[in-house]
């Protein structure tokens, strides 16, 4: 039922610019609707549509404790230009700590079960927080971003969190992000002049070279063609 009421808001509103749709899911999703944004490029777009009309939208980002200095600026800027709250969500203390404890600060490179470990404790169990009490989630997923991403629609319904998600950059290229954020002077992240297209943690991104797939620079030593944290399955 709920993945037939996601192809029933695709099919009403795929043809909606975005603060057209912003606005009737804000009156459907009354102060139940939330943006998790981690500063990139499609991020920041949406978070300028968001506060640049003043949608009750609750905007909201994962501090993994392992973020570049540059992300950072980028919230700090963004802060700055909208003046409005991000809130922020911190992975529990106790897990990093024995997770670091028992394997050391980098035991991700080891395993990709290790790996999976620590975007469990850093992103996972804080997104549930992060999601609880919510009914719509926005995302900055755009479909030419890696190859299990071609098949999401405007929205879906998400069973791992039992949540709608929607996707209202799922057609946009990395061009037209870039385009909106210059036209309009929207504070972004310098890594992207420098190679970096998937922004995530410090120690677990790297830029890309030309010719290489968008997300070659996330988790690079990684043997395998599905490159997700699990954030989006």
């Amino acid at each position: 039922m709920s993945q037939e009421l996601a192809n029933a808001l695709t099919q009403r509103l795929e043809n909606k610019d975005i603060i057209e749709v912003m606005q009737t899911l804000t009156s459907i999703y009354i102060n139940t609707a939330v943006f998790t944004t981690s500063f990139g490029i499609e991020d920041q777009v949406i978070t300028h549509f968001i506060f640049d009309n003043n949608f009750s939208i609750k905007v909201a980002t994962l501090d993994t404790g392992r973020l570049f200095k540059e992300t950072y600026k980028t919230y700090s800027k963004t802060l700055e230009q909208y003046k409005k709250p991000i809130y922020c969500y911190f992975p529990q203390s106790s897990a990093v700590q024995n997770m670091v404890t028992e394997k050391g600060p980098f035991s991700f490179y080891d395993s990709v079960e290790n790996r999976k470990e620590c975007c469990q404790i850093r992103k996972i169990e804080p997104l549930k927080r992060l999601l609880k009490g919510s009914k719509l989630w926005i995302t900055g997923i755009r479909a030419d971003q890696s190859e299990n991403r071609t098949s999401m629609q405007l929205f879906m319904w998400d069973n791992n969190n039992q949540i709608m998600k929607y996707n209202p950059l799922i057609n946009w290229s990395l061009d037209d992000c870039f385009d909106f954020v210059k036209k309009n002077n929207i504070p972004y992240n310098v890594l992207h002049d420098k190679g970096f297209v998937s922004i995530g943690c410090e120690p677990c991104t790297r830029a890309i070279q030309p010719g290489e797939d968008f997300r070659a620079g996330r988790w690079w030593w990684e043997d395998t063609s599905k490159k997700e944290c699990g954030l989006h399955g």
